[in-house]
């Protein structure tokens, strides 16, 4: 249900509109998976026509605060997850960054997140971190084992109980392991390797939690950050890349491309 709006002024009368519903929708008078009313409904309350209805649904559909589909109804689709998925990859690919600037921020964003949990972390919290890190060193095929491995990392970043430091830990997660597995697949090799060798070095990082350690845990995330990495710009797929693609700034746009939705509930 539509709140009462203010009346509209001289301008760009999509943009007060698109500016309405935006702050109903971020307030929560209009929240996640609610219907937009009609286009005629809404034209009929801003009194506009339905073309300038249109513009403004299309911009927030566009922010990934509104989700169209064909034959049904335009719904509310504001999940911070999928909003701050979509900023980062716009900063991404609109400043050109490269692979390891991002990735570094990772290790940067994980080491607090190790600092945050041995400080808040209960001991279910660690003995589900130990057991995602246990799952994670389990042999699988590269879709089980991609699995496994964010749920570590999104475990390692939930245990922080800082919510805005697990959503962005979460998502660049996603990224790092997307793209190294594309990676891997283009150029034939086992993407499974190397995870598999860094099994104790997840759970040392565990161990470290436990003993509410927190130097030595920010040195450890540190360390498997490195390697990581390392690994990733020497891999072959990665070499194949370099000549036309140092710091894997295209395939990284491009993987940001495919896999961030607009609008259509990542």
């Amino acid at each position: 249900m539509l709140r009462s709006s203010p009346p509209l002024h001289r301008g760009r009368v999509a943009d007060q509109i698109m500016e309405d519903l935006r702050a109903q929708i971020l307030s929560g008078a209009l929240p996640d998976g609610a219907r937009l009313p009609s286009e005629r409904e809404l034209a009929a309350h801003y009194d506009v026509s339905p073309p300038t209805i249109r513009e403004a649904v299309r911009v927030l559909t566009a922010m990934g605060l509104l989700s169209t589909r064909n034959g049904s109804r335009t719904t509310v689709t504001a999940r911070s997850d999928t909003l701050l998925a979509m900023s980062i990859a716009s900063v991404v690919q609109f400043e050109k960054m490269t692979a390891p600037d991002v990735f570094g921020l990772l290790g940067a964003l994980n080491a607090y997140a190790v600092e945050q949990a041995v400080e808040r972390a209960s001991e279910a919290d660690i003995a589900d971190l130990r057991a995602a890190a246990e799952e994670a060193g389990r042999l699988g095929d590269v879709e089980s084992s991609s699995k496994a491995l964010l749920k570590f990392f999104v475990t390692l970043s939930a245990i922080s109980h800082n919510p805005l430091l697990a959503a962005l830990c979460r998502f660049i997660t996603e990224i790092q392991i997307g793209l190294a597995v594309e990676l891997a697949k283009e150029s034939g090799e086992e993407w499974g390797r190397v995870p598999r060798s860094l099994t104790k070095a997840r759970m040392d990082i565990v161990d470290t939690i436990a003993r509410r350690d927190a130097p030595a845990a920010v040195q450890l995330v540190h360390e498997y950050h490195t390697k990581v990495v390392k690994r990733l710009r020497s891999s072959p797929g990665a070499k194949k890349r370099a000549e036309a693609d140092p710091g894997l700034a295209g395939a990284l746009s491009s993987w940001l491309q495919t896999n961030v939705g607009h609008g259509d509930g990542r």
